[in-house]
């Protein structure tokens, strides 16, 4: 029986703004912009998730203003939802204080910066520092989003390179690559080797799409590293899960990429300083 994890789900995506570039993205590359652009109750999702075989779910809003309509599911069933923040780290103190508040009262399980959303600034930059340290002080992951982003947006700001620096300077921070790394997969998977808390995160990035070399990493070193997301209801989690039952892996890697390996990293249960 297949059991899953979901890292990256959305469910108030027809509440928030909607810029130009995200309903081209919608109707250009995913081509399902009606799935896309819909607020998800509580029912629904949970019976999405009993079909697909998930049984908990990391889902999105923001640390500065948390959407009401997200926090009420961990409320409801603390059991299968947990939370994720995304930050403008340019905000300074405010968003830290945000972040700070949101962690010490809700379940929240990650953080989460968009390069390419927060003026293009690359991860290594110095307003990205000041989360990091808090994170760590938190004994809270971060994920920072890899690879040319599907949008019309710039992506240079999202080569993984970058981390390169971040994990030096903060070895304990616990790092997710978000949304895949394409066209950076052979850089992404040498610096998951290089460096032990780094991990990818396989959010909006089909399974039946992924290159041949992040199968062999998940086969071999990397069976801990990669963490199984759909970005429901971007992707479904019913075609994420059967394309990953689909995929090439070793006898016990499938279980892995689907639950252990997030159980292990966002479950296990914080160690604050």
């Amino acid at each position: 029986m297949v059991r899953a994890i979901d890292t990256f789900v959305n469910v108030n995506m027809g509440s928030v703004e909607r810029p130009a570039w995200l309903v081209r993205v919608a109707e250009d590359y995913f081509n399902r912009s009606d799935a896309i652009f819909k607020d998800i109750e509580i029912p629904e999702l949970i019976e999405a998730m009993d079909r697909a075989g998930v049984e908990k779910c990391i889902l999105s809003t923001t640390a500065e203003a948390p959407a009401e309509h997200v926090l009420k599911f961990p409320r409801a069933h603390p059991d299968k939802f947990v939370l994720s923040l995304s930050l403008d780290p340019r905000n300074g103190m405010p968003t830290l204080r945000a972040l700070e508040h949101l962690v010490r009262n809700e379940p929240v399980v990650l953080a989460r910066i968009t390069p390419f959303m927060v003026g293009a600034i690359p991860p290594n930059e110095k307003e990205y520092y000041p989360v990091y340290a808090k994170c760590i002080d938190l004994d809270l992951p971060i994920a920072i989003n890899t690879g040319i982003p599907g949008p019309p947006m710039p992506g240079k700001c999202q080569d993984p390179m970058y981390l390169d620096e971040v994990c030096v300077f903060f070895p304990e921070l616990k790092l997710v690559m978000a949304h895949g790394a394409d066209p950076w997969w052979d850089v992404a998977i040498r610096l998951m080797i290089k460096y032990r808390n780094l991990y990818l995160q396989t959010s909006a990035y089909a399974p039946r799409y992924f290159p041949p070399q992040l199968i062999q990493f998940m086969n071999t070193r990397g069976q801990d590293k990669i963490m199984f997301a759909s970005d429901h209801p971007v992707l479904s989690f019913e075609r994420c899960v059967k394309e990953a039952q689909e995929l090439d892996l070793r006898e016990g890697v499938l279980d892995k990429f689907l639950y252990t390996n997030a159980e292990k990293l966002f479950f296990s249960g914080r160690h604050p300083a």
